[in-house]
C-alpha cells in the first residue's frame, strides 16, 4: 500500500525543517568557507557533497511524512484455513484480534494508533517528529532518513572542528563574534543530535536484523518472560535469519538499500515466517 496523505505541519516538523536549514547554511557558508574557502576546489567539492546529502535527507524526510504507513482494507478477513499463517490472538480470550474502534480485524503485526485514530500495518511507533506513524509502507524510508541525517550531522561536525582550528587573517572582530555564536549554537545542536541519532539508528539496525518492530520488541520481552516461566523457549515468529530479515526491509537489491524506495514490501497483510519456506509476503 503506497497511498499518500496530506499532512498538516506541526511544531515538531517545523523544528526539524528549521534545524536542517540552519545546519546546511552554517556548514556551507561558515564552516566550509572559513576552513577551505567556498570557491576553492576543495570548498566546492565539500559544498556539493554536503548539498547532495542534505537533499537526500530532505527528500527522505518529506517522503516519510507524506507516505501513508499502511491502512487495513475494509474487506480484510483473516484466512483461518491457512496453516502457515501466524494467527495473532488477543491476550485474553484467545480470539482473533479485532479492533473495536475501527471495526476491522487486525492483520498480523498491525496495531491501532491512538494519535492517528486508525490501525496501522506493521506499526513500529508514532513519530511526533514526522507527525505520522512509522509502519509497513514508510519504515524503510524513515530508516534511510535517519541514516542520511546522521551522515549530515557528522559531516557538519567534522567541518566545524576543522574550521575552528584555522585562523583566517581576513576575519575582522565583528565577523569573529558572529561566527563564534554560530559555532556555539551548531555545537550544541550537532553533538547531541549525532549521539542520539547514532544510538537510534543502532537500535533500529538491531530490530531489523531480528525482524521486529519496536512494539514487537516490547511485547517479546513479556512473552519471553512468560515462556521461561512456563519452561518454554520463546522465538519471534517472523525471524527469518539476519540476512533475510535485512532484505525484507531494505530490499533484495543491495544497490537500492540507501534509496528511499519500497517496491519490494508487498501488501503488509501477510508476512513470511520460518515455517513457510520460500513463500513471500503478499
Amino acid at each position: 500500500m503506497k497511498a499518500t496523505r496530506g499532512c498538516p505541519f506541526s511544531f515538531h516538523v517545523i523544528a526539524i525543517a528549521v534545524a536542517i536549514a540552519y545546519v546546511y547554511f552554517s556548514t556551507v557558508f561558515v564552516f566550509i568557507d572559513k576552513w577551505l574557502g567556498l570557491w576553492s576546489s576543495q570548498g566546492i567539492f565539500n559544498a556539493v557533497m554536503f548539498s547532495v546529502i542534505t537533499l537526500f535527507c530532505i527528500f527522505s524526510y518529506t517522503l516519510a511524512i507524506y507516505t501513508d504507513p499502511g491502512r487495513v482494507p475494509s474487506s480484510f478477513v483473516p484466512d483461518i484455513e491457512d496453516e502457515n499463517m501466524v494467527r495473532e490472538i488477543k491476550r485474553k480470550g484467545g480470539d482473533l484480534r479485532y479492533c473495536q474502534k475501527c471495526s476491522l480485524y487486525k492483520p498480523p503485526r498491525a496495531h491501532h494508533c491512538r494519535v492517528c485514530n486508525r490501525c496501522v500495518l506493521r506499526m513500529d511507533h508514532h513519530c511526533v517528529w514526522m507527525n505520522n506513524c512509522v509502519g509497513h509502507a514508510n519504515y524503510k524510508i524513515f530508516f534511510i532518513f535517519v541514516l542520511y541525517a546522521i551522515i549530515a550531522c557528522i559531516y557538519s561536525l567534522v567541518l566545524l572542528v576543522g574550521s575552528v582550528t584555522v585562523d583566517s587573517p581576513m576575519d575582522n572582530q565583528q565577523s569573529e563574534g558572529s561566527h563564534r555564536t554560530v559555532y556555539i549554537i551548531s555545537a550544541l545542536l550537532l553533538v547531541p543530535l549525532s549521539l542520539a541519532l547514532s544510538v537510534f539508528l543502532g537500535w533500529h539496525v538491531h530490530l531489523i536484523l531480528q525482524n521486529k518492530t519496536t512494539i514487537e520488541y516490547q511485547e517479546g520481552v513479556r512473552a519471553m518472560w512468560l515462556a521461561e516461566k512456563g519452561g518454554h523457549v520463546y522465538s519471534h515468529p517472523y525471524d527469518l535469519g539476519a540476512y533475510e530479515n535485512l532484505i525484507s526491509v531494505l530490499g533484495p537489491n543491495a544497490f537500492c538499500w540507501v534509496c528511499p524506495t519500497t517496491r519490494h514490501i508487498g501488501s503488509g497483510l501477510l508476512y513470511r515466517t520460518p515455517f513457510e519456506g520460500s513463500s513471500i509476503s503478499s
